[in-house]
């Protein structure tokens, strides 16, 4: 527990809950200049910080595979300790096309989206995916082949990260884990192929409202270009839509 001054009256932080770390920190910057503090009392600091976050992520893709089948604490710290976490900004590519995918990630926070180019060279947007969701180019991964799509954030993600052979070391370990995953991405990419036919046979405003009704937590976070490309609209013509339905 630290105690923190805030608007002249105190409060507890609890240093296991990494909600409130933004509060700790500079208190403790603060406290550490009163009391000759060091840089590497921040290091350390700063080193407790990253642990807790790493340690936040990989409860959060434990706390997932749990919905599916219980996990005893033994391979929960195998799991944990198998992924890496990874930070995107908005814009920058997890996997480029044309290579080999040979990388799973889980979404901690943020959207991803699967983009392919098409017949102008123009990126299109085939699928967007948000939090508690594996992401792969699934025919690249499982058969070692190159892809023609791609992976990028929609907007800053945090992901927990794991090559194909690590994942296939656990696998050895607990093999309960393939069919559990296999089964998982499987039927995401399923929903995901359902989920965009739904627009199919709607014009453009249409599938625009649609859209707001069955996304509309991604519509609010990613840009209009992205949302545009998925629809297989023009950003002019949606802007124009969403100006005309307000």
């Amino acid at each position: 527990m630290y105690s923190d001054l805030m608007g002249g009256k105190m409060r507890i932080c609890d240093t296991n809950d990494i909600r409130t770390l933004p509060l700790i920190f500079p208190f403790c910057i603060f406290q550490g200049c009163m009391h000759s503090f060091n840089f590497h009392s921040l290091s350390n600091f700063c080193t407790f910080i990253f642990e807790k976050k790493i340690n936040f992520m990989a409860n959060q893709l434990i706390s997932y595979l749990e919905f599916f089948r219980p996990i005893n604490d033994d391979d929960k710290a195998l799991i944990a300790k198998a992924f890496e976490t990874r930070s995107f900004t908005e814009g920058e590519y997890l996997f480029y096309p044309d290579h080999i995918c040979k990388e799973l990630f889980f979404v901690c926070k943020g959207i991803l989206r699967i983009i392919v180019q098409n017949e102008k060279g123009n990126e299109v947007t085939h699928y967007f995916l948000k939090e508690s969701q594996f992401c792969t180019i699934l025919k690249s991964f499982n058969n070692e082949t190159k892809a023609a799509e791609g992976i990028q954030a929609a907007c800053d993600v945090e992901v927990l990260a794991i090559s194909k052979a690590r994942l296939l070391v656990l696998y050895e370990r607990l093999p309960y884990l393939k069919s559990l995953i296999d089964q998982i991405t499987q039927q995401a990419l399923l929903d995901k192929i359902e989920l965009r036919n739904s627009y199919l046979g709607h014009d453009s405003t249409a599938r625009y409202k649609l859209f707001i009704m069955q996304q509309a937590d991604v519509a609010m976070r990613v840009p209009l270009s992205d949302v545009a490309s998925y629809l297989g609209i023009t950003q002019q013509s949606l802007s124009r839509i969403r100006k005309n339905i307000r």
